[in-house]
Parts: C-alpha cells; sequence; structure tokens
C-alpha cells in the first residue's frame, strides 16, 4: 500500500451526534470510496472521525454499524479496505477487517499514551488474540508518537521503533504531526525510518504541494482530500495521486 485515502464517516450509531438515518452513511461510505478508487490511490481507512468527544473502546452498536459500513464499501471497490475505530478499539478494528477488510491503523499498538480521552494502554495482545479466533492475519498499521497524544514514559525513538514491531507486531509504523492535518517532522520521519525494518508511513499533514519533501512508504490522507463540506473532492485525489507518481515514477 502506498497511497491510502481516509474516508471520515458520519457520526455512527453509538455517538450522541448520529443522526438516526443508516442507509445515508452507508451511501455516503460508498461513494467516497469510489471516489478515492478512482482518484488512483490503492486503499482506503473507515475511521469514526465524526463520533467526538471519542470513548476509549467504541460502544457496541458503533463496531456493528463499522461491520456493515465495511462490508458494503468491500463490495463496492477492488482497492484495500482498512478501519480505525477510534479512539484505540482494536480488537473491534481487527474482527472488522478480518471478516469484511484488509487491514487496521491503531492508535496505541505498543505505547501508553495520555490523550484528551484519557490514559490508553496498547492493545497489541487484543490484536492478536482477534487474529487468533479468527484464524486469520490482518495487516496492523501502527502509529507511534501519535498526534492528539503524548507518550506516558519519555522513550528514545529506537526503543519504541523496534518494540512496536519485534515485541508488537507492527507491519507498518505510523508517523504524524501533532494535530489533526499537521505536516511531519522531517527529522522524526527520517530517524524513525533509520531504525525500521518495515515500512514507514506519514499519517497527516500531506497535501500534493509538500508530499515532494517527504520520502516514505506510504502516504495516509485525509483532511486534504476534502472540501469544506466535508466530502472527497476527486480532483484532489488524483492531483495527490500525479503527484505522487512523479515523484517516485511509480
Amino acid at each position: 500500500m502506498r497511497l491510502i485515502g481516509v474516508i471520515h464517516l458520519p457520526p455512527l450509531p453509538g455517538s450522541y451526534k448520529y443522526s438516526g438515518n443508516f442507509e445515508e452513511i452507508i451511501d455516503f461510505a460508498i461513494n467516497e470510496a469510489k471516489k478515492i478508487e478512482e482518484g488512483g490511490f490503492d486503499a482506503l481507512i473507515l475511521e469514526n472521525f465524526h463520533d467526538n468527544p471519542f470513548r476509549k473502546r467504541v460502544r457496541r452498536e458503533t463496531s456493528i454499524a463499522m461491520g456493515i459500513i465495511a462490508r458494503e464499501v468491500k463490495k463496492s471497490v477492488s482497492i484495500k479496505v482498512g478501519i480505525n475505530l477510534l479512539r484505540n478499539s482494536t480488537y473491534d478494528s481487527v474482527v472488522i477487517a478480518g471478516l469484511t477488510g484488509d487491514f487496521v491503523r491503531v492508535n496505541a499498538l505498543c505505547e501508553t499514551i495520555s490523550t484528551p480521552e484519557g490514559i490508553i494502554e496498547p492493545t497489541a495482545v487484543e490484536a492478536f488474540e482477534a487474529m487468533f479466533y479468527l484464524k486469520k492475519k490482518i495487516t496492523i498499521l501502527a502509529d507511534i508518537f501519535v498526534k492528539h497524544a503524548s507518550p506516558l514514559h519519555q522513550r528514545n525513538i529506537k526503543d519504541v521503533v523496534l518494540d512496536c514491531i519485534e515485541r508488537n507486531g507492527a507491519d507498518y509504523l505510523i508517523v504524524t504531526g501533532s494535530r489533526t492535518g499537521e505536516e511531519v517532522d522531517l527529522k522524526l520521519l527520517k530517524e524513525v525510518k533509520s531504525y525500521s525494518p518495515v515500512p514507514v508511513c506519514i499519517g497527516s499533514g500531506i497535501t500534493s504541494e509538500n508530499i515532494s519533501k517527504y520520502m516514505a512508504d506510504c502516504f495516509i490522507i485525509g483532511t486534504y482530500l476534502k472540501d469544506n463540506n466535508g466530502r472527497i473532492n476527486l480532483e484532489k485525489v488524483k492531483r495527490i495521486a500525479n503527484a505522487y507518481k512523479n515523484l517516485y515514477n511509480r
């Protein structure tokens, strides 16, 4: 996976902001997914971005809703489908991906973090328990030094990188800015890449104008792709895809 578009879903069942019209959310997700595919990306992530304020673990209604949405999206596109249940519902995300998707993004796989939602502990064990019961390997994209959070215990970058991979099973690492839409620190990215034996993704702040600054293995792009109405702009998707091809000759 090289270009991953994020679908910020409307509030889902289980959120106090849920509208009550679930079919509209399914239609929204399918339409957004088709634009990501048509624009030249090779994967997408479904995310309950508008369920804030977030719970540490989502309610049962939210997990069920995400599973149904993921199933419908998976049937509608040929690209890979990922799941991210904010804030850190790893077990549920892996189950959904195992039944009807391809991969997960986990905000706290290997670090204990202090967040606006409280203290969140790492969930690698949950991920592998879910895979055990499903009898299926799911690709894990793991944030380190994740946005909207601070590590509870300061550790050097090399140890975080290697422990997340060797002890907690991350298949990809994700580096982000400090907040949604903010650019990644180039020094941090280079240092993570220097230690990581697995692909490293940029998880925030990428645009068609700045992508040339970064040498990463994959790019997760959400905010830039949206218009002011919160919907994905197909031309922006194509613009990023073309910029990537020009940069990497792919």
